[in-house]
């Protein structure tokens, strides 16, 4: 079974087999076929026997150690989805946004534009400075070849929407660096329509105020 996992993955174990195998960190020196079978039958299921209360476990003469093998990948499962949603926080609503804002742009080189790329559920897949010729506004290159690349980065992120902000410099307010990137908005909202990807809005900060395309209702 070891050499199966290796090769193929577990999808290679039927449920009762991935069960015996965790038996055997308890159980190291007898079959535990039976008993992985004893297992799926009383608990339902893979999931079941995994989530199966600590005393249900002992109550079929499970010892500690069999009981925390059977434990362990739950806790596990759950620290990966914990490094995951840290990793990719959900930005499906203002405050989840503004409070994103707050802890990942310290730092950030005011009048840079970012673009926040995510997939269909709104989940970060990447937060990156769009190279620029000109600090502070879409640069010389122009809207047109700005939002190419910028769409060619979110097809590479497999990102289905876009958010882009910008922090004030010295001398900027909001609403005059959010409405310098009207035109590239634009041909990010036209561009991307062709390519399934939205823009959710183009956003300026500057300190705990914020100004945005959608709010203006320019976008």
């Amino acid at each position: 079974m070891r050499e199966r996992v290796l090769a193929r993955g577990a999808a290679a174990l039927a449920d009762y087999e991935l069960v015996e195998m965790l038996l055997f960190f308890g159980i190291p020196r007898r079959d535990t076929k039976p008993l992985a079978k004893l297992l799926i039958n009383r608990f339902g299921s893979f999931a079941g026997v995994l989530n199966a209360p600590a005393g249900a476990l002992h109550a079929v003469q499970l010892n500690d150690e069999t009981v925390a093998a059977l434990k362990l990948p739950v806790l596990a499962a759950r620290r990966l989805a914990d490094a995951e949603a840290r990793a990719r926080p959900l930005l499906g609503n203002w405050e989840a946004l503004l409070s994103y804002f707050d802890t990942a742009l310290h730092g950030a080189v005011p009048g840079q534009l970012r673009i926040l790329f995510l997939d269909n559920r709104n989940r970060l897949l990447g937060d990156e400075a769009v190279p620029s010729e000109n600090k502070g506004t879409a640069g010389r290159r122009g809207p047109r070849i700005e939002a190419a690349t910028i769409l060619r980065r979110a097809l590479t992120l497999h990102a289905t929407a876009l958010i882009g902000i910008r922090l004030c410099a010295a001398g900027q307010t909001p609403d005059q660096l959010v409405i310098a990137d009207e035109s590239l908005a634009r041909e990010l909202v036209r561009a991307g329509a062709l390519l399934a990807i939205t823009v959710h809005d183009m956003l300026a900060l500057q300190g705990g105020r914020w100004v945005s395309l959608k709010q203006l209702g320019k976008l």
